[in-house]
């Protein structure tokens, strides 16, 4: 059940360009989040009304805490990355649906700032014993998180300038290392995420996708963030998904990219 909170933040950092980490303490959210789902934080400015929702980074339970891992995109974000400890933001969550976890080999892939998110899940998926690969992709050699991810799972590079590992994109870094999966799970760009849908579909393998989308509610009542699915909506009576509500997190297969 989502809750709002004013989380006060613990820590931020400048971790790439343009690209922030910062941990937050919500005791109320963290409990109930699970990997995949995300938060909405409101701005202090009054003529922004619609919160920025962002995904979860890493989800720790025991101290009430969460870690979020933003892109500066605008105004709001912006706002956000000039904070530091001590201050408070208010915080809906935790929101929308998240990863459902499977037996058998994992293959994570993340693009982007779709990245952030594929951390809480390796983590939690070690934990549970289950052998994870990660492959992530990134425009140049500015690898954000990377290292981070060496705890739970062996980790792929591919970059667009063949700068670090496989030159081009997370699929072809894929082919090159041979990785197979009984699951596979994806954030990052449409680009990305319909490359994966069709290597899922020729390799006959189970793929679950985390679809970014522009938000105004993030709770499911605009009807803003609309995807297209394979069978109808009970709430709309059309063959669309509102990826706050009943993703963000899909089977690939259930979704038109």
């Amino acid at each position: 059940m989502k809750k709002k909170e004013r989380a006060v933040v613990l820590s931020q950092e400048c971790i790439a360009t343009d690209i922030y980490s910062m941990w937050i303490e919500t005791p109320d959210i963290a409990a109930e989040a699970i990997p995949g789902q995300f938060i909405t934080l409101y701005t202090k400015d009054a003529d922004k009304l619609l919160p920025r929702p962002i995904s979860l980074c890493e989800i720790d339970k025991e101290n009430g805490r969460l870690r979020i891992v933003y892109r500066i995109a605008g105004a709001g974000t912006k706002e956000f990355s000039a904070m530091g400890e001590g201050d408070q933001i208010p915080v809906i969550g935790p929101l929308g649906n998240g990863f459902t976890r499977k037996e058998g080999k994992a293959v994570l892939i993340g693009g982007g700032i779709g990245i952030p998110p594929m951390l809480a899940l390796a983590e939690a998926l070690h934990a549970e014993g289950v052998e994870v690969s990660v492959v992530l992709g990134y425009r140049d050699s500015d690898l954000f998180l990377k290292e981070e991810f060496t705890r739970y799972a062996s980790v792929y590079v591919s970059t667009e300038d063949g700068s670090v590992g496989t030159k081009g994109n997370v699929i072809d870094a894929i082919r090159a290392n041979e990785l197979e999966a009984d699951t596979i799970y994806a954030c990052g760009p449409m680009p990305m995420l319909r490359g994966v849908k069709a290597y899922a579909a020729e390799k006959k393998t189970e793929a679950q996708i985390s679809m970014e989308e522009r938000m105004a509610c993030g709770i499911g009542a605009c009807l803003g963030c609309v995807c297209q699915s394979t069978d109808v909506d009970g709430h709309s009576h059309v063959h669309n998904k509102r990826v706050c509500k009943d993703g963000p997190v899909f089977y690939a297969k259930d979704v038109t990219l």
